[in-house]
């Protein structure tokens, strides 16, 4: 049982991670969610390679920018969620 749940779990990282890869070299940004953020925000990560730190709005689907990553804070979330 434990096997079959690591199977499955590597299949879903793989999933996320290709994902990932074709919305960015789509010229699209991506959602990184993490549970250590307080609700209602999430990090985007764009195709140039910055990352920033977001906030969904109440009253609409519009993120507002809490502040862009430094270059090392951006390449420590990549490490954090094995996206590097």
């Amino acid at each position: 049982m434990e096997n079959e749940i690591a199977i499955i779990e590597k299949k879903g990282s793989d999933a996320v991670k290709k994902l990932r890869l074709s919305e960015l070299q789509s010229g699209h940004p991506f959602m990184i969610n993490a549970k250590d953020l307080p609700q209602r925000e999430c990090y985007l990560e764009y195709p140039e390679g910055f990352i920033e730190l977001v906030k969904l709005n109440n009253a609409s689907q519009d993120f507002t920018v809490v502040r862009r990553l430094s270059t090392q804070e951006s390449d420590d979330v990549r490490l954090q969620y094995q996206l590097a």
